[in-house]
């Protein structure tokens, strides 16, 4: 690890406009890009990201759908399914991310689509 740098966590969400492997595909893809403009990361300073998917989410796995964009095949990726509540949103995928960043860097949690609401204060 870089002296200069430090372990970060970035949490985030978005929303899938359906249950299909493309549907997934676009909101995951758009994620993982704010993830990385938002927060100017450089690649290999992205160590892990655990995914949570509602239970309505089940045409694909979202990691699988990172390891193939962006040139992030060496990044951990695990998914795992968001507890459920009833009054959750909809089609919710949910991420927190492990990177490397510098010590004064500001941390943006991108929050996107329907998941913007779940904190206001951080879109």
């Amino acid at each position: 690890m870089k002296d200069d740098y430090k372990i970060t966590f970035i949490r985030g969400a978005t929303t899938a406009s359906g249950n299909s492997v493309e549907e997934i595909e676009d909101a995951v893809v758009e994620l993982i890009d704010e993830l990385i403009s938002r927060n100017s990361l450089i690649k290999s300073n992205l160590l892990s990201i655990i995914f949570t998917a509602t239970r309505d989410l089940d045409a694909c796995f979202p990691a699988s759908i990172a390891r193939k964009c962006n040139g992030l095949n060496s990044v951990a990726f695990l998914d795992c399914q968001q507890m459920y509540v009833s009054d959750d949103i909809n089609l919710c995928i949910r991420i927190m991310a492990q990177v490397l960043l510098p010590p004064n860097n500001l941390v943006k949690h991108p929050y996107l689509r329907g998941a913007a609401k779940l904190r206001t204060d951080r879109c």
